[in-house]
């Protein structure tokens, strides 16, 4: 019987999982990439990963009308393996997981690309992804104020009176919120920008998690134009990270600078221009955060 395990670690362990196996030497430009299937739901996806004595791999579904059946847009199971023998270990939930997994990678770039004192985060949706990322990045900086900036009225008022609950000074906003903000990120289903790039603070680090899809974006060409910008693998990027292919294709992506990188203190970080953070989200980053509770019941 394989064991299951909650995806019950807490926020700031998880961004502790993913700095460590960037520490130990991850190369995340070899890390295996995503398959996509389309299926008449949605999509599945297969995303498979070995690091640190630990194998695994997520299966995960999209399926986009899920939500107006009350239902989870994100499904899927992880299985973990031991790394040398290739057993089975553990069965983890794979959307829980993700939900835990996405706003930690956020959080570890956060870190190192904003100021010390960013206190305003303008958030764009209202799902799952939303509350995490406010968890997120409250264990990296001190935040005070949130805005939320979303489609739908009642979702926006509902993460407004969590956050509120939570100590923040917290409103619903518009787009142009932005040009306030010391944090922005988007986590939607967006295909189209959610706002003018032109008005984002030179101090501001915008993050972008809504899509793998190379033809979405949340962000414009106006903020990628203007920005420094960071991927969690350029190789990745070049394939699934349309905010910045939509941009400039792929001619700017030796620029890029990938999430080892920044974390291990190469990459260069000027705070005179936006820094811009786009996420796809990687195999690996579930095996670690994975691993790590693993680790922590055996």
């Amino acid at each position: 019987m394989i064991a299951e395990l909650a995806v019950d670690l807490t926020m700031r362990r998880a961004i502790e999982a993913i700095v460590g196996v960037l520490r130990a030497g991850l190369d995340v430009e070899a890390c295996p990439g995503r398959s996509n299937v389309a299926v008449p739901s949605g999509e599945l996806l297969l995303m498979p990963a070995a690091a640190d004595g630990y194998a695994g791999v997520k299966i995960a579904g999209v399926a986009p009308a899920n939500p107006a059946l009350g239902l989870p847009r994100i499904t899927g199971s992880y299985l973990l393996l031991d790394g040398g023998t290739l057993l089975p270990l553990a069965l983890l939930d794979g959307a829980a997981l993700t939900a835990l997994r996405t706003p930690a990678v956020t959080a570890v770039a956060v870190d190192r690309l904003a100021a010390a004192d960013a206190e305003h985060l303008v958030l764009f949706g209202a799902g799952p992804q939303a509350y995490g990322h406010l968890d997120a990045l409250s264990a990296v900086r001190p935040l005070g104020r949130v805005t939320v900036v979303a489609r739908r009225a009642e979702p926006a008022a509902e993460l407004v009176r969590h956050a509120r609950a939570r100590g923040f000074a917290a409103a619903v906003g518009e787009p142009d919120a932005v040009a306030g903000a010391d944090l922005v990120v988007c986590c939607t289903t967006a295909t189209a920008p959610l706002f003018d790039g032109a008005l984002v603070p030179e101090h501001a680090v915008v993050a972008a998690v809504g899509s793998h899809s190379p033809r979405a974006r949340e962000v414009d060409g106006a903020l990628v134009a203007r920005a420094a910008c960071y991927v969690e693998a350029r190789a990745a990027a070049r394939l699934e990270a349309g905010d910045l292919l939509l941009a400039d294709g792929v001619a700017g992506s030796e620029e890029w600078a990938n999430l080892a990188e920044l974390v291990n203190g190469t990459a260069a970080v000027p705070m005179d221009r936006p820094r811009f953070f786009k996420s796809v989200g990687m195999a690996w980053q579930d095996l670690a955060v994975a691993a790590e509770l693993h680790r922590r019941r055996c």
